[in-house]
């Protein structure tokens, strides 16, 4: 249906955000910051507002800080672990036998009774 008072694209009470609704912004500065693929993304944040250091970068997701020259480094990734590698990290084999060892006489003392 062409014509018509519909409004198309807009929501109902959608209209022009002017400062008088919102109120005033806050001054703004941009800062810049470096990742270690060599984007640089410009934050803004309130002159009041304290400045982080870090910054994540919003095209590769890698840690950014303000010093272009030394960017900071991406993180590591880890392999997956299984189970058994966490166990092996807190455990020697010494201790697993000793575990082993307990339980398999608790098992036998109930089978005992």
């Amino acid at each position: 249906m062409a014509g018509g008072n519909a409004i198309r694209g807009t929501r109902v009470g959608a209209g022009p955000m002017g400062e008088s609704e919102r109120g005033e912004s806050a001054p703004r500065r941009r800062i810049s910051y470096w990742c270690a693929n060599g984007h640089e993304s410009r934050p803004s944040f309130a002159v009041e507002a304290e400045v982080p250091e870090m910054w994540d970068c919003p095209r590769c997701g890698f840690p950014a800080g303000r010093n272009e020259e030394r960017p900071p480094d991406p993180p590591r990734t880890e392999p997956y672990k299984t189970h058994l590698a966490y166990v092996k990290e807190r455990r020697s084999e010494a201790d697993g036998r000793a575990i082993l060892d307990e339980a398999l006489s608790r098992l036998r003392q109930q089978r005992g009774r």
